[in-house]
């Protein structure tokens, strides 16, 4: 059976580490990646531990078995912000503007998997309740930059430790049993900051994945080869979808593709939009 999605674990990453002790040891698939073993995690997920901090880790996809370097890459991690908040997240990869604080490249992004992505998120969204926080995006943020698709999945350090180990067990299992929708309709999240309360909205209520989540206070420092990277992902984004209206009467918006709008995408069955 082939392989969906590989989970790549940081040993340097306590979070990572404390979801995995959930999965104990699968068996090894007989292949190794700098000597650690690939893990059949389920029949259609493949587990890797990794040395080193993940956000760092540039060599991955070189170093893969060529039947896995196009299959999505999940990260699961711990999420610390400055401003303290407590949450879990979901987000995709790379640097949208001149600067590469944590890991990657300045201007360079990884490929989305926005229908995997968008699973994670809705699967965080109880556990999240449970500890009363939100499940929600980020926009697009950090390394390693990869040439395939790849996404994390984070646990807030702001959270205490009893409920991030409350919380970690459910992650486990939705980690091991992501799917995609196909009735989600893929587009670029525009506007907004950091987190994204609207497009999370929409994802958990709609038919709507978001590949890569562009901030405001980042579409100044966007480049023409930026805006080409947005179109990357498996499958890739129809259109833009805007927070704010204005935002895409900007020229590089109206040449970069469609434009949509949140009712375009029909409500989900649990959804109450």
């Amino acid at each position: 059976m082939a392989t969906r999605y590989l989970i790549v674990v940081s040993e340097e990453d306590a979070t990572a580490r404390m979801i995995a002790e959930h999965w104990g040891t699968p068996p090894s698939t007989g292949e190794f990646v700098d000597g650690s073993p690939l893990r059949q995690l389920t029949p259609e997920v493949e587990l890797l531990r990794r040395p080193g901090l993940h956000v760092f880790d540039t060599r991955l996809d070189a170093v893969l078995p060529a039947r896995l370097k196009s299959v999505p890459i999940v990260f699961p991690s711990r999420h610390q912000s400055e401003s303290g908040i407590a949450c879990l997240t979901v987000h995709p990869l790379g640097n949208l503007g001149p600067v590469a604080e944590v890991g990657g490249e300045p201007g360079r992004l990884v490929p989305t998997a926005a229908r995997l992505m968008a699973d994670a998120l809705r699967q965080a969204e109880e556990p999240a309740q449970a500890v009363g926080v939100p499940a929600t995006y980020e926009a697009t943020h950090h390394g390693p930059l990869l040439h395939q698709p790849a996404f994390f999945v984070e646990i807030s350090s702001a959270l205490s430790e009893l409920d991030r180990r409350k919380v970690s067990r459910p992650l486990s299992d939705a980690l091991r049993d992501l799917d995609e929708e196909p009735e989600d309709r893929v587009a670029v999240g525009v506007g907004g900051g950091h987190y994204a309360p609207h497009f999370t909205e929409l994802a958990l209520n709609r038919r709507w994945a978001f590949g890569h989540i562009v901030p405001r206070h980042a579409l100044e420092d966007l480049t023409p080869d930026v805006m080409r990277q947005l179109h990357e992902g498996v499958p890739p984004p129809e259109g833009a979808l805007f927070q704010r209206a204005s935002d895409s009467d900007r020229p590089a918006w109206k040449a970069w593709g469609r434009r949509l709008r949140d009712p375009d995408a029909a409500p989900r069955p649990t959804g109450g939009a």
